[in-house]
């Protein structure tokens, strides 16, 4: 067995599977598995009584994570005249119209994100089948479709995070790094925790939480009490 695995092992070993842990108790559990060698990703993962194949009961939307993702985020903005140079003042890292489209056409997809203004997305539109199945499509319910690109590239490049339920109905969505401070996990998790709820489609029927699980990148799923989702011990509870 190797080191990576060994050290799977090692974490696995610390988490109880059949238990359903407090928020609070996951996320010192987290802090405590067997750290790897980069910093590892902190994602929310979390399977919602909903139909996503019915378009009422579809849970999507974004959300600015209080104390960001911990990732830099690489912005292409589709827009052009006064909004390209707004985009280039927020901090994009690349903008263009039909150009950017060829190149993204070519196989080109150095980014993470995709903003356009409202006039471009006929030029967008295009690219459905290259950015749809990446989940990078630009949605007005996202905010990634606006007039307002500068503010958009500032808000993704400052910790917003989108999220859409898969076939299966579930959300999986990062909530920082494995170096974050307890307090700042504690924030994130409680920002998301909310966002989804308040995002619950009136047309789901009976328990919208069905599972709610923490991990890290490389380590074990640690399970999370969903009647408890929002029960933190005092000494975390955020300022």
């Amino acid at each position: 067995m190797g080191k990576q695995g060994k050290r799977f092992e090692a974490a696995t070993s610390k988490v109880d599977r059949d238990h359903l842990y407090g928020p609070g108790e996951a996320i010192k559990l987290l802090k405590e598995l067997p750290s790897t060698k980069f910093d590892e990703t902190v994602e929310l993962n979390l399977r919602l009584g909903v139909d996503p194949r019915k378009p009422d009961q579809m849970v999507r939307g974004a959300i600015s994570l209080p104390k960001g993702t911990g990732k830099s985020m690489r912005v292409a903005v589709f827009a052009k005249g006064e909004r390209s140079k707004e985009a280039e003042t927020a901090g994009a890292d690349v903008v263009g119209g039909e150009d950017l489209a060829e190149r993204i056409q070519g196989g080109w997809l150095e980014f993470d994100a995709v903003v356009a203004s409202p006039d471009m997305m006929p030029v967008v539109g295009k690219l459905g089948r290259v950015l749809g199945p990446r989940g990078l499509m630009p949605n007005p319910k996202s905010g990634t479709v606006t007039p307002d690109v500068g503010r958009a590239v500032s808000d993704i490049k400052g910790g917003r995070v989108e999220y859409r339920t898969d076939r299966h109905g579930n959300l999986h969505l990062i909530i920082g790094k494995k170096s974050f401070p307890e307090s700042d996990l504690v924030q994130n998790y409680l920002a998301v925790v909310d966002e989804v709820q308040r995002a619950k489609p009136a047309a789901a029927k009976g328990r919208y939480l069905k599972s709610v699980t923490l991990s890290t990148t490389m380590g074990p799923g640690i399970r999370i009490d969903t009647t408890k989702v929002k029960d933190l011990d005092e000494d975390l509870q955020p300022a």
